[in-house]
């Protein structure tokens, strides 16, 4: 279990870590690779800016969606969550897709159950790319609250965060640890050349997008260079 995911004025119990590193060494799940960064940074304005992602990727022996996570906070009082299992086929093309892991799960349910808190309110990404990845049910809300009123009191935000976040968060990834990973959904050679095409793709696409506009403003141009350049081996391998 990791707390204080977002820093020291949000606690979040959120027990992903331990669940894959129990998960990796079971033979029953598809995990092929996981990648999870946090950036800290500070703002002009002297907040700080927090943003943890971690994405979990599938191997080509199935094509059920991958874990997408990312929570970012730039304030003691605000919070965007990111949290969806990213398809991996066209779902047009494939509706039966559709009906097995977002209809028949009704992760849109969980979706609809944020949106009722009244602080809750839905985030659209600046990243197009991103929002042409994600599956129709993604949570991508943005919560804003009050600031706390008082040293050692709760924040409004803490409260919504144990009581609706985490709740929800934690039943989504344990659908995706039943239904996904370790769901024993395989596929035939003539798809996997296909779902390792696309999963390169995107994996390099997430590096472009997520680190590699972060790395050079907080290691400089030549150290992130070298950083990026040994993940990409890591992900190309």
């Amino acid at each position: 279990m990791i707390q204080n995911l977002l820093g020291t004025s949000v606690t979040f119990k959120f027990e992903a870590y331990m669940v894959f590193n129990n998960l990796m060494i079971m033979d029953a799940c598809q995990i092929d690779f996981i990648l999870g960064s946090w950036v800290h940074s500070e703002l002009p304005t002297g907040a700080a800016l927090n943003i943890t992602s971690l994405s979990a990727y599938l191997n080509s022996s199935t094509d059920a969606p991958n874990l997408l996570i990312e929570l970012i906070q730039s304030s003691p009082s605000s919070l965007v969550l990111i949290l969806d299992l990213s398809p991996r086929k066209d779902l047009v093309l494939h509706p039966d897709y559709l009906q097995t892991f977002y209809e028949s799960t009704r992760l849109d349910e969980y979706r609809q159950m944020l949106e009722k808190v009244p602080e809750v309110r839905p985030y659209f990404s600046s990243s197009l790319y991103l929002r042409c990845v994600i599956s129709p049910s993604a949570i991508m809300v943005r919560v804003d609250t009050e600031t706390e009123t008082g040293a050692g009191e709760s924040t409004r935000l803490d409260y919504i965060i144990t009581n609706h976040v985490h709740p929800v968060a934690k039943q989504v990834i344990g659908i995706w640890l039943n239904q996904c990973a370790c769901g024993g959904r395989h596929v035939g050679e003539s798809d996997k050349a296909y779902l390792e095409k696309r999963d390169g793709l995107i994996k390099n696409k997430t590096i472009e997008i997520d680190l590699g506009s972060s790395f050079p403003r907080l290691f400089g141009p030549q150290v992130a260079s070298r950083v990026l350049g040994e993940i990409q081996k890591v992900f190309t391998a």
